[in-house]
C-alpha cells in the first residue's frame, strides 16, 4: 500500500501522522509543492500525479491560503487532483489546510475565520471513537464551507473541525504537531504571528513537550480510526 503525503512546504512534515501509516503497513512518500528556496516566491507550477496510482492521499498543512493569488499555480491543480481521488474512492485525510483543500475540492469552499486559533483546543465531537475531543493543536486564520453531502463531525466557537464524505476526512488541527516541526514553524515566520495574537511561542513550545506523548496517542487513535472506518466505506458513498 502505498501513501501520498502532500507536503505543502519544507516545514510541514507528517510526524506521527507518517509514522503511524508506516505502522501500518504504508509505504509513505513526500511530494513537497513549494521548496524550501521558492517558500517567499510560493507560485510554483502545479505537478501532481495520478491519485488513481495510490491507496491514501494526506495533504497536509500550509502557510498560506487556499485562495491566496500567491499559490494559485498550484492550488487548482491539487484541487482537480483531490475531486479525482475522492471520485475514484482513493480515500482522503486532509489536515489544517489539506481540509479546507478537501473541502474546497468537492464543493465547499474556505472563507476567513471570525478569529484565528493558534495553540491547544478541546473541541465538541459527535463521535469521539473517531475525533477525539483533543485536545488539539491549532494555527489557522481560515476555515472551510463544507461540502454538499459532508457530515461533520466536530466543532468548536470558531469553525467545524472535521468532516467526511464517502472515503474522506478532514480535520481542521494538526494531529502531526511535535517540537520538531513547531520550531520549523517559528524559524520560517510563525514566531511573529503568535506574537501578533499575544501568544507566547516559548509557553507554547513547553506545552508541546510536555504533551508530546499523549498527542502522539490521540494522532495513532485518530489515523487508526480514519483507516479502520471511514478509508474502507464503499467508494461512491456519500458519507
Amino acid at each position: 500500500m502505498r501513501a501520498l503525503v502532500v507536503q505543502h512546504d519544507h516545514v510541514s512534515p507528517p510526524g506521527p501522522v507518517g509514522d503511524r501509516l508506516a505502522e501500518r503497513g504504508f509505504e509513505v512518500v513526500e511530494l513537497v509543492v513549494v521548496p524550501e528556496d521558492r517558500h517567499q516566491t510560493p507560485d510554483v507550477p502545479g505537478d501532481f500525479p495520478d491519485p488513481r496510482e495510490w491507496d491514501l492521499i494526506v495533504p497536509m498543512g500550509a502557510p498560506w491560503s487556499v485562495d491566496d493569488p500567491k499559490v494559485a499555480s498550484w492550488v487548482g491543480p491539487e484541487l482537480l487532483m483531490l475531486a479525482d481521488a475522492h471520485d475514484a474512492g482513493v480515500p482522503i485525510l486532509g489536515i489544517c489546510f489539506g481540509g479546507q483543500a478537501l473541502a474546497a475540492a468537492l464543493g465547499g469552499g474556505v472563507e476567513r475565520s471570525p478569529r484565528p486559533e493558534m495553540g491547544w483546543v478541546e473541541i465538541e465531537t459527535d463521535d469521539p471513537a473517531l475525533v477525539g475531543p483533543g485536545p488539539w493543536f491549532h494555527f489557522h486564520y481560515d476555515r472551510w464551507i463544507l461540502p454538499p453531502g459532508a457530515e461533520e463531525i466536530a466543532r468548536d466557537a470558531v469553525c467545524s473541525q472535521a468532516f467526511t464524505l464517502g472515503r474522506s476526512l478532514g480535520v481542521q488541527f494538526h494531529p502531526e504537531i511535535t517540537p520538531t516541526e513547531f520550531g520549523l514553524w517559528m524559524a520560517e515566520g510563525g514566531d511573529a504571528h503568535l506574537r501578533a495574537e499575544g501568544v507566547d511561542p516559548d509557553a507554547v513550545m513547553v506545552e508541546i513537550k510536555r504533551t508530546e506523548a499523549d498527542s502522539v496517542r490521540r494522532t495513532h487513535a485518530l489515523v487508526d480510526a480514519f483507516l479502520d472506518r471511514v478509508a474502507v466505506r464503499t467508494p461512491g458513498s456519500g458519507r
